[in-house]
């Protein structure tokens, strides 16, 4: 049988004001949670949420077609694309 060894875990805590601590205490209560698991669980969702809305960019149908039609067949450069890329290779040591 495999031995598995768990990772150490790392403490976080928060001072509350007691109008806070009450609601937390509430809540927990209410699903049969510690106040500590509630908090770490609702702190964990929040921050998953928060991820995923900050890396994942949600397009129109319309617009992921133009965005497909624009890799399938990119415009020519123009003046000011040209200028921004001599700029930028001007600027940028590889």
């Amino acid at each position: 049988m495999e031995h598995l060894t768990e990772e150490p875990r790392k403490r976080i805590t928060a001072r509350v004001s007691d109008n806070v601590r009450v609601t937390l205490e509430q809540a927990a209560e209410l699903l049969g949670a510690t106040v500590n698991q509630f908090v770490v669980q609702a702190a964990y969702q929040e921050a998953q949420r928060l991820i995923e809305r900050e890396s994942v960019i949600r397009l129109s149908q319309k617009d992921a077609r133009k965005v497909l039609s624009l890799l399938d067949t990119p415009p020519k450069p123009n003046k000011k694309l040209k200028a921004a890329v001599k700029a930028f290779k001007g600027n940028v040591r590889a």
